[in-house]
């Protein structure tokens, strides 16, 4: 075989893409299950990022769950899964005025990022941030860039978060007046550099590339029945209402993303794909978890126990031996499984090639400073 036909028989080969990474759990309340699944898709590198947390504020339960697709390396999304929902819920107004506390943290966060990333190697990264809060009866979804968050509510897709994209005129004007500018190359962007028009991180676009968030609340009652957290991964190849109809289709919530992921590879999706679904469970009793979800149940470690997938870990332990930060994993206090949640068995990809990680040691941490 000549050197031509070889190099034509590796281009024409499928790139070999793993199962995703993925796991769930259930508030001990009652009141939501949620599921993740994660995959690098036909990348050969992870830049996407999430969490799945619930934490006990003021003796109220709190669910917190975010999607980061970084760009430019991992190293931001990384951060922002790390500090974002910390930085949060430490906020002093995070109970009595929830959306000036997300709009604070975003920011803090960003500001953070850019200091902790000024000597790093790639600190011109950046990363989206989708994100849903769940504090009593309420849904709170924050979002910069291209990730997006889906309601089921009445049986209808709903998108609560808007893309944010440098064609749309207000962003594209926002920009402008503040001395940037918007081309093509491709598809539309900022400085003919980058596809979204607000990110965490992205130093150099960082006058007209924002972190500030577009907040939308929800009302949790008996007609909201399920959220998708996605990152662009999915959405370039399925339309919320398809996404919402497959999440009917499965009864759990961990199965619910890994179709959607499953799917998202099986139509040729280019991009990482991470996808997490929260199911509003209905008759929530704080008291007594229904049978019938008790698969997704089992129980739950101590909040810093909490693990990730081994994508995430495989790629933080990248750019940590890549980063000569000297940082230190961040220290919390463990919070008692039976106060807060309990969490499902984690499943892993195979035997060799997905074992979970103590999120705590997963990565160089970067030093945080309160409010």
């Amino acid at each position: 075989m000549g050197y031509l036909d070889l190099a034509l028989s590796y281009s024409n080969q499928t790139p070999t893409v793993e199962a995703p990474a993925s796991g769930g759990g259930l508030s001990q309340n009652g009141k939501f299950s949620y599921g993740y699944a994660s995959s690098a898709g036909k990348r050969s590198s992870m830049e996407d990022f999430f969490e799945t947390r619930i934490d006990g504020v003021n003796g109220e339960i709190v669910g917190l769950f975010g999607v980061f697709d970084g760009h430019g390396g991992a190293r931001a999304a990384e951060y922002v899964k790390r500090h974002l929902f910390s930085n949060l819920i430490t906020h002093p107004k995070f109970i009595s005025d929830t959306k000036s506390a997300i709009t604070d943290a975003y920011n803090h966060t960003d500001s953070e990022l850019l200091k902790a990333s000024e000597n790093s190697h790639n600190r011109d990264a950046g990363s989206t941030a989708s994100t849903a809060i769940l504090v009593g009866d309420r849904l709170l979804v924050a979002n910069v860039g291209d990730s997006r968050a889906v309601i089921s509510r009445g049986g209808n897709a709903i998108a609560v978060s808007r893309d944010h994209k440098p064609d749309q005129s207000d962003e594209r004007e926002r920009i402008e007046n503040a001395g940037g500018f918007v081309m093509w190359a491709g598809t539309w962007r900022v400085g003919g550099v980058l596809a979204v028009s607000r990110a965490f991180g992205d130093r150099l676009l960082k006058q007209y590339v924002v972190a500030d968030p577009e907040i939308q609340e929800e009302k949790i009652d008996e007609s909201l029945e399920f959220l998708i957290l996605a990152s662009d991964g999915l959405w370039d190849v399925v339309s919320n209402e398809e996404a919402v109809a497959m999440v009917k289709e499965v009864e759990g919530s961990e199965d619910s993303a890994k179709k959607l992921v499953g799917e998202a590879i099986k139509r040729g999706s280019a991009d990482n794909i991470t996808c997490v679904v929260v199911r509003f469970l209905e008759k929530a009793s704080s008291s007594h978890v229904s049978s019938s979800s008790s698969k997704e149940s089992n129980q739950m470690p101590p909040l810093g126990d909490l693990k990730i997938s081994s994508n995430e870990t495989n790629q933080v332990q990248i750019d940590s031996e890549n980063t000569s930060t000297g940082n230190k994993p961040e220290n919390r206090k463990p919070v008692a499984a039976s106060s807060l949640t309990e969490q499902v068995n984690r499943k892993p990809v195979s035997a060799s090639s997905s074992t979970d990680a103590d999120q705590s040691g997963s990565g160089g941490e970067m030093k945080q400073t309160p409010f």
